[in-house]
């Protein structure tokens, strides 16, 4: 076991800075090398991390192919944009390096299997950095179904309704370097698919025991008309943007239905253009003996056969449920001064990622869950293009998928619940 690791970050975007503020708050991790195409950005997060008094003394660098060459290093995180991260990160594995990779979708299935037949080959272990997989009402219900209370799994539901036009698309922040127009929307302009799955579908996943006892089997897509981003542009965006009139082919809506060899249903939808009221991700479990759902803002309601339909005390009672079914990383991380984004969740999973270095083993997330999670985007696409069509999910484990062993059960497994108090979530 490492006590320390050394590691390379490449892509230095919004998600990209947040996440490497956080990794630089670790003490059993050196950040060597920072790296992006943009030179000021390089030098901006290098300002960045001396002003806020982190220990660390990264070098920068513009070109990625140093970083991942680097023989000084034990992992590489690649936070680049969705064009180039599966390409990066298989490089990264044929360097002989642990590597992370941020949240998203594949622009082809091809690159799916590419990352797989590189593991397979390598034995070098990927992640996704999927954050809310760490998620608190994630965890309880994983722990909950583990502990059979929802009886068996039947259906399971999970969005992004997320409206991103004015926070993310045209956010103007008065910085040059983080502003005026995500690169997502290059995506939007050409393509349309559910091209952001996995903050719904990697919970989900677990619960069902993808890649490990089960796995999904067909995927079919429907997407309603796009009109929000065009509407949007008009209304609130510069008639000099260089995407001004054109005419967006992501539609505003999109719905996703899978089915499992288990025989239960996931349904996801991508929601991120058309006006609304709070950021929702709708995760929802529903077993023969009770369910869990996020109904709004900050609020979810766990339900047991017993308990009375329609009863208002009942109504997102997840504080009540915390005190018998908390997850115990969220009961430890409860305890601890609050660290990383989103309620601790960014920090979890980078601890994640970080104690599989150091212990030499698998991630929680790993390659089969990394491409099948992946692969829902082009998948998705390619239903819609057809008509929505039903379309095969590739089975990426090539047949092991029900007879899988050795799962991770160190402190951040999302296969068994564990508790290692031994294994700080804060090394100090």
């Amino acid at each position: 076991m490492k006590e320390k690791i050394k590691v390379g970050y490449i892509g230095l975007g919004r998600r990209g800075t947040g996440m490497l503020r956080c990794l630089c708050q670790m003490k059993d991790v050196e950040v060597k090398y920072i790296c992006d195409i943009n030179e000021k950005k390089v030098e901006f997060m290098l300002n960045d991390i001396k002003e806020k008094g982190y220990n660390q003394k990264p070098k920068g660098m513009t070109d990625y192919k140093e970083v991942i060459a680097k023989k000084d290093i034990d992992a590489v995180f690649i936070m680049t944009g969705w064009n180039s991260r599966i390409k990066l990160a298989i490089e990264s594995m044929k360097a002989g390096k642990y590597t992370a990779i941020e949240v998203g979708c594949a622009f082809d299935i091809s690159e799916c299997y590419e990352l797989v037949k590189t593991y397979e080959e390598t034995k070098v272990p990927v992640m996704m950095l999927e954050n809310c997989c760490y998620g608190r009402d994630e965890m309880m219900a994983l722990r909950m179904v583990k502990e059979g209370l929802f009886g068996e799994i039947v259906h399971c539901n999970g969005a992004y309704h997320h409206y991103l036009n004015p926070c993310e698309f045209f956010r103007d922040t008065g910085n040059d370097l983080f502003d005026k127009g995500h690169y997502r929307l290059e995506e939007y302009l050409n393509r349309n698919l559910e091209n952001y799955p996995t903050h719904e579908l990697g919970p989900i996943s677990k619960i069902l025991n993808i890649n490990r006892g089960n796995r999904m089997l067909t995927l079919t897509s429907f997407s309603g008309k796009s009109r929000g981003i065009e509407t949007y542009m008009k209304d609130h965006v510069s008639p000099d943007h260089p995407l001004a009139g054109k005419s967006f082919k992501q539609g505003d809506i999109v719905t996703t239905i899978i089915t499992c060899a288990g025989g239960e249903q996931i349904h996801l939808t991508l929601d991120t253009t058309l006006p609304r009221a709070f950021y929702s991700r709708e995760f929802t479990v529903r077993g023969t003996k009770g369910m869990c759902e996020e109904s709004g803002k900050d609020m979810c309601t766990f339900f047991l056969d017993g308990m009375k339909e329609n009863d208002p005390e009942e109504f997102n009672n997840r504080t009540k449920f915390y005190e018998k079914y908390d997850h115990p990383l969220h009961e430890e991380y409860a305890r601890m001064q609050a660290k990383g984004g989103h309620g601790g969740i960014d920090w979890l999973v980078l601890r994640a990622f970080v104690e599989s270095v150091k212990d030499g083993v698998e991630p929680p997330i790993d390659v089969y869950d990394t491409a099948t999670w992946l692969a829902i985007g082009p998948l998705s696409e390619m239903s819609i293009a057809n008509g929505s069509v039903a379309v095969n999910v590739p089975d990426f484990t090539n047949g092991r998928w029900f007879r899988r062993d050795n799962p991770n059960t160190g402190k951040y497994s999302l296969d068994v619940i564990t508790s290692v108090p031994e294994v700080p979530i804060d090394p100090q």
